[in-house]
């Protein structure tokens, strides 16, 4: 018999810092070979489990992690309100003075 499960994760992205959550339904089951296996599906399409396959929606980055269940809802201050902070767009100068050849 399998059993569904809606899973709600939250990840951020170690690159732009962007902080959001995703839901999941997780199916569990026997494999028909005595094993236990888990399906996971985002909007009703098969995904690879989220902590290994996630990528940031901002940046695009693979560099995401998750927090533990409920993390956000007890630690509001972790997401970002508002538009993130826009790009310095002045040249950056050299310390180093430049040689003449």
């Amino acid at each position: 018999m399998e059993e569904e499960e809606l899973r709600n994760l939250q990840f951020e992205c170690r690159r732009c810092w962007h902080v959001w959550d995703e839901e999941y339904l997780v199916r569990q089951g026997d494999d028909g070979r005595g094993h236990q296996r888990e399906m996971w599906l985002h909007d009703g399409v098969h995904v690879a489990p989220p902590a290994t396959a996630a990528t940031c929606p901002a940046c695009g980055s693979a560099q995401v992690t998750t927090f533990p269940e409920g993390y956000l809802d007890r630690h509001p201050e972790a997401r970002r309100i508002g538009e993130p902070a826009v790009p310095d767009e002045s040249r950056l100068l050299s310390p180093v003075p430049k040689h003449l050849i």
